[in-house]
Protein backbone atom coordinates (compact mmCIF):
# COMPACT_ATOMS: atom_id res chain seq x y z
CA UNK A 1 0.00 0.00 0.00
CA UNK A 2 1.14 3.44 -0.70
CA UNK A 3 1.60 5.04 2.86
CA UNK A 4 1.09 8.70 0.79
CA UNK A 5 -2.55 7.48 -0.44
CA UNK A 6 -4.41 6.88 2.95
CA UNK A 7 -8.08 7.86 2.82
CA UNK A 8 -8.93 11.37 3.81
CA UNK A 9 -11.64 10.55 6.72
CA UNK A 10 -8.37 8.51 8.39
CA UNK A 11 -6.21 11.44 8.09
CA UNK A 12 -8.86 13.60 10.70
CA UNK A 13 -8.62 10.81 13.33
CA UNK A 14 -6.71 11.26 16.32
CA UNK A 15 -5.50 9.72 19.02
CA UNK A 16 -7.40 11.60 21.53
CA UNK A 17 -10.54 10.36 19.67
CA UNK A 18 -9.26 6.78 19.53
CA UNK A 19 -8.63 6.93 23.38
CA UNK A 20 -11.95 8.09 23.76
CA UNK A 21 -13.77 5.45 21.30
CA UNK A 22 -11.66 2.34 23.78
CA UNK A 23 -12.58 4.62 27.01
CA UNK A 24 -16.14 4.45 26.24
CA UNK A 25 -16.20 0.33 24.90
CA UNK A 26 -14.60 -0.12 28.38
CA UNK A 27 -17.15 1.29 30.41
CA UNK A 28 -20.29 1.40 28.48
CA UNK A 29 -21.54 5.13 27.73
CA UNK A 30 -20.50 8.37 27.04
CA UNK A 31 -21.39 9.82 31.08
CA UNK A 32 -18.90 6.98 32.48
CA UNK A 33 -16.02 7.47 29.40
CA UNK A 34 -16.06 11.64 30.40
CA UNK A 35 -16.01 10.83 34.21
CA UNK A 36 -12.89 8.81 33.53
CA UNK A 37 -11.33 11.29 31.22
CA UNK A 38 -12.52 13.66 33.02
CA UNK A 39 -13.96 15.88 30.74
CA UNK A 40 -17.18 16.97 29.82
CA UNK A 41 -20.13 14.48 28.68
CA UNK A 42 -20.70 16.38 25.39
CA UNK A 43 -17.27 16.65 24.22
CA UNK A 44 -16.87 12.68 24.31
CA UNK A 45 -20.27 12.52 22.61
CA UNK A 46 -18.87 14.81 19.79
CA UNK A 47 -15.95 12.73 19.55
CA UNK A 48 -17.89 9.53 18.88
CA UNK A 49 -20.16 11.23 16.50
CA UNK A 50 -17.14 11.95 14.79
CA UNK A 51 -15.56 8.81 14.52
CA UNK A 52 -19.04 7.83 13.30
CA UNK A 53 -18.82 9.80 10.04
CA UNK A 54 -15.98 9.05 9.49
CA UNK A 55 -16.28 5.10 9.17
CA UNK A 56 -19.70 5.40 7.64
CA UNK A 57 -17.45 7.28 4.56
CA UNK A 58 -15.08 4.56 4.72
CA UNK A 59 -16.79 1.58 5.36
CA UNK A 60 -20.67 2.29 5.20
CA UNK A 61 -20.99 1.44 9.04
CA UNK A 62 -20.87 3.38 12.23
CA UNK A 63 -18.57 2.21 15.05
CA UNK A 64 -21.29 2.53 18.05
CA UNK A 65 -24.93 2.36 18.08
CA UNK A 66 -27.57 3.78 20.83
CA UNK A 67 -29.38 0.98 22.16
CA UNK A 68 -31.97 3.56 24.18
CA UNK A 69 -32.53 5.63 27.13
CA UNK A 70 -30.37 4.29 30.08
CA UNK A 71 -28.68 1.39 28.31
CA UNK A 72 -24.89 0.80 27.06
CA UNK A 73 -24.14 1.80 23.49
CA UNK A 74 -23.80 -1.07 21.19
CA UNK A 75 -20.51 -1.48 19.11
CA UNK A 76 -20.87 -2.70 15.74
CA UNK A 77 -18.68 -5.19 14.18
CA UNK A 78 -16.29 -2.78 12.66
CA UNK A 79 -16.53 -1.03 15.76
CA UNK A 80 -15.07 -4.11 17.64
CA UNK A 81 -12.36 -4.32 14.95
CA UNK A 82 -11.82 -0.67 15.43
CA UNK A 83 -11.33 -0.32 18.96
CA UNK A 84 -9.06 -3.23 18.67
CA UNK A 85 -7.05 -1.38 16.27
CA UNK A 86 -6.89 1.56 18.40
CA UNK A 87 -5.57 -0.13 21.46
CA UNK A 88 -2.76 -1.81 19.32
CA UNK A 89 -1.82 1.26 18.12
CA UNK A 90 -2.19 3.32 21.27
CA UNK A 91 -0.18 1.01 22.93
CA UNK A 92 2.82 0.72 20.15
CA UNK A 93 3.07 4.48 20.79
CA UNK A 94 3.51 4.33 24.32
CA UNK A 95 5.95 2.29 24.48
CA UNK A 96 7.72 3.85 21.37
CA UNK A 97 7.68 6.93 23.35
CA UNK A 98 9.05 5.58 26.37
CA UNK A 99 11.54 3.33 24.45
CA UNK A 100 12.43 6.59 22.64
CA UNK A 101 12.50 8.65 25.97
CA UNK A 102 14.98 5.80 28.35
CA UNK A 103 17.54 5.62 25.31
CA UNK A 104 18.17 9.67 25.20
CA UNK A 105 17.63 9.37 29.14
CA UNK A 106 16.85 13.18 28.94
CA UNK A 107 13.82 12.95 31.15
CA UNK A 108 12.95 10.12 34.16
CA UNK A 109 9.17 9.80 34.83
CA UNK A 110 8.71 8.55 38.37
CA UNK A 111 5.32 7.83 39.56
CA UNK A 112 4.61 7.96 43.12
CA UNK A 113 2.20 7.58 45.98
CA UNK A 114 2.28 10.04 48.58
CA UNK A 115 3.31 7.72 51.04
CA UNK A 116 6.46 7.52 49.10
CA UNK A 117 7.54 11.11 48.78
CA UNK A 118 9.92 11.37 51.40
CA UNK A 119 11.94 8.06 50.33
CA UNK A 120 11.97 9.67 46.45
CA UNK A 121 13.43 12.61 47.66
CA UNK A 122 16.05 11.06 49.57
CA UNK A 123 17.11 9.23 46.38
CA UNK A 124 16.69 12.45 44.59
CA UNK A 125 18.47 14.30 47.00
CA UNK A 126 21.89 11.49 46.68
CA UNK A 127 21.70 12.22 42.72
CA UNK A 128 20.47 15.78 42.08
CA UNK A 129 24.17 17.38 41.24
CA UNK A 130 24.71 13.80 38.44
CA UNK A 131 21.10 14.86 37.21
CA UNK A 132 22.37 18.47 36.94
CA UNK A 133 25.24 17.59 35.68
CA UNK A 134 23.65 15.41 32.65
CA UNK A 135 20.70 17.83 31.81
CA UNK A 136 18.14 15.43 33.17
CA UNK A 137 14.78 16.24 34.11
CA UNK A 138 13.18 14.59 36.85
CA UNK A 139 9.27 14.30 36.44
CA UNK A 140 7.30 13.23 39.20
CA UNK A 141 3.71 11.86 38.68
CA UNK A 142 1.18 11.27 41.43
CA UNK A 143 -0.33 7.66 40.87
CA UNK A 144 -2.52 5.73 43.38
CA UNK A 145 -1.89 2.18 44.94
CA UNK A 146 -4.40 0.44 43.06
CA UNK A 147 -2.55 1.82 39.38
CA UNK A 148 0.43 0.86 40.16
CA UNK A 149 0.17 -2.26 38.00
CA UNK A 150 -1.34 -0.33 35.69
CA UNK A 151 0.97 2.49 34.87
CA UNK A 152 4.19 0.76 34.80
CA UNK A 153 2.44 -2.03 32.32
CA UNK A 154 1.11 0.82 30.17
CA UNK A 155 4.89 2.46 30.33
CA UNK A 156 3.55 5.97 31.39
CA UNK A 157 6.26 5.80 34.05
CA UNK A 158 9.93 4.54 34.02
CA UNK A 159 9.39 3.41 37.92
CA UNK A 160 7.17 3.77 40.28
CA UNK A 161 7.33 4.14 43.96
CA UNK A 162 4.79 2.77 46.08
CA UNK A 163 3.10 -0.63 47.73
CA UNK A 164 1.28 -3.96 46.82
CA UNK A 165 -0.15 -6.57 48.74
CA UNK A 166 2.34 -10.06 48.32
CA UNK A 167 2.10 -13.95 50.14
CA UNK A 168 4.17 -13.02 53.51
CA UNK A 169 7.92 -13.60 52.39
CA UNK A 170 7.20 -14.53 48.92
CA UNK A 171 9.25 -13.50 45.64
CA UNK A 172 6.72 -13.98 43.78
CA UNK A 173 6.64 -10.39 42.23
CA UNK A 174 10.06 -10.55 41.11
CA UNK A 175 8.66 -12.78 37.91
CA UNK A 176 6.77 -9.31 36.91
CA UNK A 177 8.99 -6.45 38.76
CA UNK A 178 12.60 -5.00 39.06
CA UNK A 179 12.42 -4.13 42.87
CA UNK A 180 14.27 -2.11 45.85
CA UNK A 181 12.47 -3.40 48.42
CA UNK A 182 11.96 -0.89 51.43
CA UNK A 183 10.13 -2.84 54.17
CA UNK A 184 7.39 -5.61 54.46
CA UNK A 185 4.81 -4.93 56.86
CA UNK A 186 1.81 -7.04 58.19
CA UNK A 187 -1.56 -5.31 59.15
CA UNK A 188 -2.66 -4.75 63.31
CA UNK A 189 -5.76 -3.23 64.76
CA UNK A 190 -6.39 -0.02 66.05
CA UNK A 191 -9.31 0.28 68.52
CA UNK A 192 -11.64 2.21 70.88
CA UNK A 193 -13.56 -0.73 72.45
CA UNK A 194 -12.53 -1.35 76.23
CA UNK A 195 -9.46 -4.32 76.89
CA UNK A 196 -12.72 -6.30 78.44
CA UNK A 197 -14.27 -6.10 75.31
CA UNK A 198 -11.20 -6.40 73.10
CA UNK A 199 -8.13 -8.14 75.21
CA UNK A 200 -5.23 -7.27 73.87
CA UNK A 201 -4.08 -11.00 73.02
CA UNK A 202 -3.83 -11.61 69.40
CA UNK A 203 -7.11 -11.62 67.17
CA UNK A 204 -7.20 -14.68 64.69
CA UNK A 205 -9.74 -15.10 61.45
CA UNK A 206 -12.65 -15.98 62.93
CA UNK A 207 -12.19 -13.48 65.97
CA UNK A 208 -12.01 -10.44 63.17
CA UNK A 209 -14.89 -11.65 61.21
CA UNK A 210 -17.19 -10.63 64.71
CA UNK A 211 -15.28 -7.53 65.25
CA UNK A 212 -17.23 -3.93 64.11
CA UNK A 213 -15.10 -2.51 61.98
CA UNK A 214 -14.69 1.11 60.50
CA UNK A 215 -13.24 -0.45 56.75
CA UNK A 216 -12.25 1.30 53.48
CA UNK A 217 -14.23 0.66 50.36
CA UNK A 218 -11.47 0.08 48.10
CA UNK A 219 -7.66 0.19 48.78
CA UNK A 220 -4.78 -2.24 50.19
CA UNK A 221 -6.68 -3.00 53.10
CA UNK A 222 -9.83 -4.48 51.33
CA UNK A 223 -7.25 -6.32 49.04
CA UNK A 224 -5.97 -8.09 52.37
CA UNK A 225 -9.72 -8.79 53.40
CA UNK A 226 -10.97 -9.95 50.14
CA UNK A 227 -8.05 -12.41 49.93
CA UNK A 228 -8.80 -13.48 53.64
CA UNK A 229 -12.73 -13.74 53.48
CA UNK A 230 -13.39 -14.00 49.66
CA UNK A 231 -15.11 -11.92 47.32
CA UNK A 232 -18.35 -11.23 48.90
CA UNK A 233 -16.03 -10.23 52.33
CA UNK A 234 -18.04 -7.69 53.28
CA UNK A 235 -20.88 -10.00 53.89
CA UNK A 236 -18.88 -12.08 56.06
CA UNK A 237 -17.76 -9.11 58.16
CA UNK A 238 -19.23 -6.53 60.84
CA UNK A 239 -18.87 -3.68 59.04
CA UNK A 240 -19.69 -0.74 61.39
CA UNK A 241 -18.85 2.08 59.02
CA UNK A 242 -17.56 3.22 55.56
CA UNK A 243 -14.13 5.14 55.79
CA UNK A 244 -12.61 7.03 52.47
CA UNK A 245 -9.05 7.68 54.44
CA UNK A 246 -7.49 6.67 57.52
CA UNK A 247 -7.37 9.74 59.18
CA UNK A 248 -11.08 10.31 58.92
CA UNK A 249 -11.51 6.86 60.73
CA UNK A 250 -9.04 7.66 63.18
CA UNK A 251 -11.49 10.88 63.67
CA UNK A 252 -14.64 8.53 63.96
CA UNK A 253 -12.79 5.95 66.81
CA UNK A 254 -11.49 8.79 68.58
CA UNK A 255 -14.92 10.76 68.81
CA UNK A 256 -16.83 7.70 69.90
CA UNK A 257 -19.57 7.83 67.66
CA UNK A 258 -18.81 4.03 66.61
CA UNK A 259 -17.23 1.38 68.74
CA UNK A 260 -14.86 -0.54 67.13
CA UNK A 261 -11.71 -1.21 65.27
CA UNK A 262 -9.55 -0.25 61.79
CA UNK A 263 -7.37 -2.36 60.12
CA UNK A 264 -3.60 -0.42 59.70
CA UNK A 265 -0.17 -1.58 59.06
CA UNK A 266 1.94 -2.33 61.85
CA UNK A 267 4.05 0.49 61.94
CA UNK A 268 0.90 2.82 62.16
CA UNK A 269 -0.82 0.81 64.95
CA UNK A 270 2.80 0.94 66.94
CA UNK A 271 2.98 4.81 66.10
CA UNK A 272 -0.38 5.48 67.28
CA UNK A 273 0.52 3.55 70.29
CA UNK A 274 3.78 5.09 70.93
CA UNK A 275 1.76 8.23 70.45
CA UNK A 276 3.95 9.53 67.71
CA UNK A 277 0.99 9.25 65.30
CA UNK A 278 -1.08 12.31 66.81
CA UNK A 279 -4.56 11.80 64.59
CA UNK A 280 -4.60 8.08 66.12
CA UNK A 281 -3.76 9.49 69.96
CA UNK A 282 -6.01 7.30 72.83
CA UNK A 283 -6.37 4.60 69.92
CA UNK A 284 -5.04 1.01 71.03
CA UNK A 285 -3.29 -1.40 69.54
CA UNK A 286 -4.12 -4.92 69.03
CA UNK A 287 -2.42 -7.78 66.91
CA UNK A 288 -3.17 -10.05 64.44
CA UNK A 289 -2.82 -13.52 65.19
CA UNK A 290 -3.10 -16.71 63.53
CA UNK A 291 -5.90 -17.93 61.03
CA UNK A 292 -5.74 -15.70 57.93
CA UNK A 293 -5.17 -17.71 54.95
CA UNK A 294 -3.28 -16.46 52.42
CA UNK A 295 -0.62 -15.25 55.00
CA UNK A 296 0.07 -11.79 53.29
CA UNK A 297 1.96 -8.73 53.94
CA UNK A 298 2.25 -4.89 52.76
CA UNK A 299 5.58 -4.99 50.25
CA UNK A 300 6.80 -1.10 49.74
CA UNK A 301 9.20 0.12 47.33
CA UNK A 302 10.29 1.09 44.33
CA UNK A 303 9.03 -1.11 41.29
CA UNK A 304 9.80 -1.53 36.96
CA UNK A 305 8.85 -4.18 34.65
CA UNK A 306 10.96 -6.89 34.91
CA UNK A 307 14.25 -6.72 32.82
CA UNK A 308 14.28 -2.58 32.88
CA UNK A 309 17.30 -2.38 35.03
CA UNK A 310 18.77 -4.18 32.87
CA UNK A 311 18.33 -2.07 29.72
CA UNK A 312 20.59 0.58 30.78
CA UNK A 313 24.05 0.64 30.81
CA UNK A 314 25.79 1.84 34.11
CA UNK A 315 26.00 6.02 34.76
CA UNK A 316 22.62 6.07 32.57
CA UNK A 317 20.02 8.48 34.68
CA UNK A 318 17.48 5.35 35.61
CA UNK A 319 20.85 3.15 36.69
CA UNK A 320 21.65 5.86 39.05
CA UNK A 321 18.35 6.35 40.48
CA UNK A 322 18.40 2.69 41.21
CA UNK A 323 21.26 3.04 42.65
CA UNK A 324 19.92 5.80 44.85
CA UNK A 325 17.17 3.57 45.84
CA UNK A 326 19.27 1.13 46.99
CA UNK A 327 21.27 3.53 49.04
CA UNK A 328 18.13 4.66 50.59
CA UNK A 329 17.19 1.44 51.53
CA UNK A 330 20.36 0.97 53.35
CA UNK A 331 20.46 4.33 55.00
CA UNK A 332 17.55 3.09 56.56
CA UNK A 333 17.23 0.18 59.49
CA UNK A 334 13.90 -1.63 60.03
CA UNK A 335 13.24 0.06 63.43
CA UNK A 336 13.29 3.30 62.28
CA UNK A 337 11.24 2.27 59.33
CA UNK A 338 8.43 0.81 61.88
CA UNK A 339 8.04 4.08 63.32
CA UNK A 340 7.15 6.17 60.25
CA UNK A 341 3.54 5.89 61.01
CA UNK A 342 2.93 9.25 59.51
CA UNK A 343 4.11 8.36 56.43
CA UNK A 344 2.56 4.93 56.02
CA UNK A 345 -1.07 6.00 56.50
CA UNK A 346 -1.42 6.51 52.86
CA UNK A 347 -0.37 2.69 52.30
CA UNK A 348 -3.18 1.06 53.61
CA UNK A 349 -6.11 2.58 52.17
Amino acid sequence: MDRADLPSPLLDATFDQLRTLTVVYETGSALRAARALEREQSSVQKQLDTLNRMFQRMCGEQLVLRAGRGKDFLFTPTGEAVVELSRRTLEDWTRGVHGARRRLGRRVTVGTTELMLPFLAGARERIAEALAGLGVQLHVVHIRTRDLARTLEANEVDVVCGSMVVPAGGTEHRERYDVVERYRSRLALLTNLAPIDLPDAPVDGAQLAKLPLALPTDGLITEFTARWYGPGYRDRLTVAADISDLTYGFSLLISGLVAGCMLVTEGIAHAAATGSLATAAGLRRVPLGAGFTPDLELLTGAFALRGERSRVPPGHPLALLWEAFEAEVEAHTPGVLALEGRDERSAAV
